[in-house]
């Protein structure tokens, strides 16, 4: 079992709310291969980390009898990363960076928040996936589904954001 991997380099380990820190490392690798490559190059590499997640959790848990371990904190990076290839989901480069006009910052924070907001509180069908589907399966999709609603939402605030800047 690779330990690195499933606690997101050892983040899930942190004393204080694991999953916030897995989060975090999360946001900024994901910004990062956003900047240095596109939002489909992120949703595969999402897709990926999702299907060896499921496994590795699947594999821990039989092997540790815990299910869904806090320290576990690699399906944070599978949610965030599907919400940042949704929103903001734009190619820019580093220096652009801060722009306001592009969104990408913003909407990269928004995502964040509205991320670790619908993880924790797991209301409706996020909330039904975790509590009914078993192993890596569970683990893993409520966090996934999280990510999406999280960056469907970021986008659809960032595109009101801008329309009323439009009025």
């Amino acid at each position: 079992m690779n330990w690195f991997f499933i606690t997101l380099g050892y983040s899930g380990l942190a004393p204080k709310a694991p999953g916030t820190a897995g989060s975090v490392v999360a946001l900024f690798l994901g910004m990062w291969i956003l900047i240095a490559f596109d939002a489909q190059t992120l949703f595969l590499a999402s897709l990926l980390v999702s299907v060896i997640a499921i496994k590795s959790i699947n594999k821990y848990e039989e092997q540790s009898g815990i299910h869904d371990d806090k320290r576990i904190v690699i399906d944070e990076l599978a949610g965030m990363w599907f919400a940042l290839s949704v929103a903001p989901a734009i190619t820019i480069s580093f220096s652009e960076l801060g722009m306001w006009e592009n969104g990408f910052l913003v909407q990269s924070i928004l995502s964040f928040v509205l991320f670790r907001y619908f993880d924790i509180t797991k209301p409706s069908i996020i909330g039904r996936i975790d509590r009914e589907m078993q192993g890596g399966l569970g683990v893993v999709g409520d966090d996934v589904l999280a990510g999406f609603v999280a960056g469907i939402m970021s986008a659809v605030l960032w595109q009101g954001v801008v329309a009323l800047q439009g009025l």
